[in-house]
């Protein structure tokens, strides 16, 4: 008697989105089973890790880390082009910490012209994240949504309390918003659905879980994962069948 390997039945799909234009965009998205079980259903995109850039040199980092890129620290947009280049990077994460007011407190408009640089330097998807600083995050992503119209970046952390302006940004000037919300999945489908009313195309936002190593611990940051998934994959649930975001540095 052959073994038969036990099988789920899936009833929802994972919604596609592209990053970026042209021949190096990239599509997530579109599962039809969990992650990797090629047994019950189709994975057609698999994973993708972007390399990082700093808009200003990285103090925090190991010299290790720093070593392969210390003649371009000070330049992002050669940083990038480096990652690209240098290492093949399918996708850049540029991460806005200058811009934090608790430090060196750079301006929205210089902000966003370093964004332009960097996603005009590179042909490949450019994510951009904020300094976490809701209030100052809202006001930069709006700028750089405005100076970057219709490259299809990927903003964010967009989170309930700035949607609204985030989100207008990313319709109208076409680029995907990273819904970040506090690792709860009700929280995700909330912040979901206020985008679809706000009228932020489906294809237009994929889900950042938050990924926390210290406080609730990355155990609670897979199972929230998971659940989210369940619900999609097994439950029919529109508003979480996005692709899943991790801003893991």
């Amino acid at each position: 008697m052959a073994f038969e390997i036990p099988k789920i039945t899936y009833t929802g799909k994972i919604k596609e989105v592209t990053l970026g234009k042209g021949p190096k965009a990239v599509t997530i998205g579109g599962e039809t089973a969990y992650p990797f079980h090629l047994f019950e259903g189709a994975m057609p995109h698999p994973p993708r890790i972007a390399m990082e850039v700093y808009d200003t040199p990285p103090e925090e980092w190991p010299e290790a880390a720093l070593e392969p890129f210390k003649d371009v620290v000070n330049d992002p947009a050669a940083w990038a082009k480096k990652c690209v280049g240098n290492y093949g990077a399918e996708l850049i994460c540029l991460q806005l910490v200058s811009t934090d007011p608790n430090g060196l407190n750079r301006s929205s408009d210089e902000a966003a012209q370093t964004v332009k640089k960097v996603a005009s330097a590179v042909d490949v998807p450019v994510i951009v994240w904020g300094s976490g600083n809701a209030d100052k995050d809202t006001d930069v992503l709006r700028k750089v949504a405005e100076a970057c119209d219709g490259m299809n970046l990927v903003i964010g952390p967009v989170a309930e309390g700035n949607y609204k302006q985030v989100g207008a940004g990313a319709i109208g000037y076409k680029h995907t918003a990273i819904a970040s919300t506090p690792i709860d999945i009700n929280l995700a489908k909330q912040l979901n659905i206020l985008l679809g009313n706000l009228g932020v195309p489906d294809g237009q936002i994929v889900v950042d879980p938050t990924t926390g190593g210290l406080g609730y611990g990355i155990e609670y940051t897979y199972s929230v994962m998971e659940r989210d998934r369940m619900a999609a994959l097994t439950q029919q649930d529109e508003r979480l069948q996005f692709p899943i975001l991790c801003n893991m540095a």
